[in-house]
């Protein structure tokens, strides 16, 4: 399964280029939504969860012979107002299997109670892309989908993608993410600082990396000193104490996850491994050391803006620690942005970010000489701006030791 980045990365969460640029796929796996009513299934890879992995070539079938009346409910997390729908049901296994008649409700209250109405509609047996608008705007935290029946196959029912685009709110705060986790893989250990989270595993020299935004956690994991590696996302409940969540195997890429982890608290002490510096400043320190290009995740900023939001403070002081601890140490500040917006309002607003990382940084008593900048705009992706876990990997800063 899971490996460390070869280089590390400093990376902000830079935000879409500007507010209104692109809508917000609200039923993204990659961006925290998760099933939390399943119906029965075909099993294997057909699982509900692959309905939301924004690829049209994996999805749900039901089991053989139970064709009729699947309902779904898929938290969101954070309330979200949908305004429009997008199924795929092209890659169906066989003609006539294809979700026919749907029914989309929202509901602010719980998986069970609350829902209203929002889309009632007949799709196509072999087709992606089907859209249409929500008949009203509702906001909500739960998505109910109502499958009643399929196009004539007597055997299965089968839908490959289903999205919900619209916009939404603030992300609500979960507890600290800290403690020692038991886990259906191994023992996880987790330490945030600011919204920057840090940590490793007991396997194969795991370590995660990452951005904690509310209660949804962006990672990298990396396995066997940086040869093996990939994307995850954890889903924390409200206190903190466990997270569910999957993940991917090197791969940011519209695709059905590899595997979920699910993970429950056992104690609040982090603990440790012993490939593992204990903190975000450490493994940045480390990283820089080893390799002079570093990533380091949780530096956030007011949407289309350069100015760092107050939860980012905490991440940038490590930073401060550790060129104070490194005298010798000369920085060139990278900034980069996911493809959102327009070319240039991506370049000018990397630019501009990265600056503000460097002002900051000055202002904490680092030697104004020490630190340049630059910004990449969109130019260099490292993941794919197709899906909203890749755009979230896109916005970033790379800090590179001169």
């Amino acid at each position: 399964m899971h490996g460390s980045l070869t280089a590390a990365i400093l990376v902000l969460a830079l935000g879409p280029g500007t507010a209104a640029a692109q809508e917000t796929n609200l039923l993204a796996l990659g961006d925290g939504a998760l099933p939390v009513v399943e119906p029965a299934s075909y099993g294997g890879d057909w699982r509900p969860v692959d309905l939301i992995d924004e690829s049209p070539r994996s999805g749900w079938a039901s089991p053989k012979g139970k064709v009729a009346n699947a309902v779904f409910v898929f938290e969101l997390p954070m309330p979200g107002t949908p305004g429009r729908f997008e199924f795929d049901t092209a890659s169906i296994d066989g003609d006539g299997r294809g979700a026919k008649d749907v029914l989309v409700e929202v509901s602010a209250v719980s998986k069970e109670a609350g829902f209203e109405p929002v889309l009632k509609a007949s799709l196509a047996d072999r087709k992606d892309g089907q859209a249409f608008p929500a008949s009203k705007k509702v906001e909500g935290r739960f998505v109910r989908l109502t499958i009643a029946n399929n196009h004539g196959d007597a055997e299965y029912t089968e839908l490959m993608g289903f999205r919900g685009f619209g916009t939404r709110g603030a992300a609500p705060q979960a507890s600290q993410v800290v403690g020692t986790f038991e886990t259906n893989y191994s023992p996880f250990h987790l330490r945030q600082q600011g919204t920057a989270i840090s940590g490793c595993y007991e396997h194969d020299e795991g370590l995660f990396t990452g951005t904690v935004e509310g209660r949804v956690a962006k990672l990298t994991w990396t396995q066997s000193g940086g040869t093996k590696r990939g994307p995850a996302v954890f889903v924390f409940a409200p206190d903190g104490k466990s997270f569910r969540g999957s993940w991917w195997y090197d791969t940011d890429k519209a695709k059905a996850p590899d595997g979920d982890w699910t993970g429950t608290r056992s104690s609040t002490d982090v603990g440790g491994c012993p490939h593992w510096s204990g903190s975000v400043g450490g493994q940045l320190r480390k990283e820089l050391a080893a390799t002079g290009r570093a990533r380091l995740y949780g530096i956030l900023f007011d949407t289309d803006s350069a100015r760092l939001k107050t939860e980012s403070i905490g991440t940038l002081d490590e930073v401060a620690r550790l060129l104070s601890a490194e005298p010798s140490w000369s920085l060139l500040i990278e900034g980069h942005t996911d493809s959102t917006s327009t070319v240039a309002h991506n370049q000018a607003l990397s630019e501009q970010r990265a600056s503000s990382v460097k002002d900051y940084l000055a202002g904490k008593g680092v030697a104004a000489s020490r630190l340049s900048t630059a910004g990449f705009g969109s130019s260099r992706p490292v993941a794919d701006n197709a899906t909203e876990l890749g755009r979230a990997q896109n916005r970033r800063v790379e800090l590179v030791k001169k």
